[in-house]
């Protein structure tokens, strides 16, 4: 599972698929679960949380 920013988002969906070969599940996050979570490639808040599973 990965939190990302609009701007890393389809960075994070490439590399959930080359890793995991299936498409991941995409989740927006809603203004109240964003707070406290920071995307894992700039620190930005998350807007996305791309899973497998």
């Amino acid at each position: 599972m990965v939190y990302c920013c609009e701007e890393h988002v389809e960075l994070a969906l490439d590399e959930a698929i080359d890793e995991f070969e299936v498409a991941p599940e995409l989740i927006k996050l809603d203004d109240v679960d964003k707070s406290g979570f920071a995307c894992g490639y700039c620190g930005k808040p998350a807007a996305y949380i791309v899973a497998n599973g």
